[in-house]
């Protein structure tokens, strides 16, 4: 009985280590929610968060775990796109630096976005990754509502 002890005992040191290799229900919602992204036309990245400047966001984020949701736009549009930086502050979103006119879809956004912009490549939007796919979702009617708008 003793040798069966011994040897599960032996086992379990072994096994052990791979243990850190099970990724947590954390890493796994996260990487639903990044498939669920780019299977809906979204890609995702590490992307510093802009300079706000001081500037208090109505929900505070740590820069060190904050990822960017975007839309690419196409090559072909309309106009050019100007580049520009939006933060939703206590009294609202505004943008930040230039004045620029607060796209029509971002008050859509929940709370927990606190920084959205775009350049000539995409538009999108940062966030802490912190609810799940319907969070997912709501970013991505209103990064398709306001490609669209970019666009025409």
């Amino acid at each position: 009985m003793l040798t069966y002890l011994l040897i599960i005992f032996v086992i379990a040191i072994a096994l052990a280590p791979l243990g850190h290799f099970v990724p947590s229900k954390r890493q796994r919602k996260v990487a639903r929610m990044r498939e669920y992204a780019a299977v809906h036309g979204m890609f995702v990245e590490f992307r510093a968060l802009p300079d706000v400047g001081g500037t208090p966001l109505s929900n505070p984020v740590s820069g060190a775990h904050v990822i960017y949701y975007g839309r690419r736009l196409p090559n072909k549009r309309a106009r050019p796109i100007d580049s520009g930086t939006w933060i939703h502050a206590a009294e609202g979103w505004r943008s930040l630096g230039r004045s620029l006119p607060v796209p029509a879809q971002l008050p859509a956004l929940a709370e927990e976005i606190s920084v959205a912009s775009v350049d000539q490549f995409s538009c999108g939007i940062y966030w802490t990754e912190s609810s799940g796919e319907e969070a997912v979702e709501q970013i991505r009617q209103v990064l398709e509502g306001w490609c669209e708008d970019l666009i025409c």
